[in-house]
């Protein structure tokens, strides 16, 4: 399904990404000690403090930590208050048919959006039951159908794709089997289109800003716990929560920053060992 917005085709493009929330149906929910909802509420009012609304917030999945309606009901209106339109995905401790159901009648429920001569196109990558994830036969069917489309379109120019799952390996050994499953498919695919200039996803709950087959790959912080890279087992990072803000220029240029929670640092259980 598309969404689209009337945006000047050459106005830059403001969207925020937010990834990672991990909610919880009650209020006092807690990720290896932090309050999801507590953090998420922090990151929020980071994005609030900008001069104006996003164009498009993007929500690059696990919404919620337990599968809740009540989770998502909350992210939806918390999201809402922002004013501007969203879409999400589901990551692999969501329910995507639940999301998919309660997206109703709202932006969420598209799985792509022209803004201006951009066109967004999100990708579900979870699996039921399991952390990793993989591009199913009518994903990448999809991807391949809208990347073929942007190429014969006169008014799409830029194509950036939004995933939960990471489609480069990890930067942590305990990573090696959490990601993508088949990302060579997807690269196979990637690789066919002109246009596409920016990949998007979360999931390893940490900021990488990196150039691959002449793509720009970007991953974005949790709004809750951090993981460490680079290190052979699990551990959390001490960085604070974060999003990521994009602008998508008309000549495809992409200007990005993640901004993150200041002051002290939240609690979380620096000690564990996984989760």
């Amino acid at each position: 399904m598309k969404w689209q917005m009337a945006k000047d085709q050459h106005s830059p493009i403001r969207i925020v990404q937010i990834t990672d929330t991990h909610l919880f149906s009650e209020g006092s929910g807690t990720l290896l000690k932090m309050n999801t909802k507590h953090s998420f509420q922090q990151v929020l009012e980071l994005v609030r403090m900008h001069d104006s609304p996003p164009d498009l917030i993007l929500g690059t999945g696990d919404i919620a930590q337990d599968a809740s309606a009540t989770a998502y009901e909350y992210f939806k209106s918390s999201i809402g208050a922002l004013n501007a339109p969203f879409m999400w995905l589901p990551g692999n401790h969501d329910n995507a048919l639940l999301m998919q159901s309660l997206a109703e009648g709202t932006s969420a429920a598209y799985k792509y959006m022209q803004l201006g001569n951009w066109l967004i196109v999100m990708l579900d990558t979870s699996v039921g039951g399991q952390v990793h994830g993989t591009l199913s036969a009518e994903e990448l069917a999809f991807l391949s159908a809208q990347l073929d489309a942007s190429e014969l379109s006169d008014s799409v120019d830029h194509v950036l794709v939004s995933m939960h799952h990471n489609p480069i390996r990890g930067t942590a050994g305990w990573m090696k089997n959490i990601g993508l499953q088949n990302p060579q498919k997807f690269w196979e695919t990637a690789k066919t289109s002109s246009k596409l200039r920016a990949i998007v996803y979360g999931h390893i709950h940490q900021e990488l800003d990196f150039e691959l087959e002449g793509i720009r790959c970007l991953c974005t912080p949790s709004t809750c716990i951090q993981f460490k890279p680079d290190v052979v087992n699990f551990a959390l990072d001490k960085m604070n929560p974060g999003y990521r803000n994009l602008v998508l220029y008309s000549d495809g240029a992409i200007d990005t920053q993640v901004v993150r929670v200041a002051g002290e640092q939240l609690e979380a259980d620096f000690s564990c060992g996984g989760y």
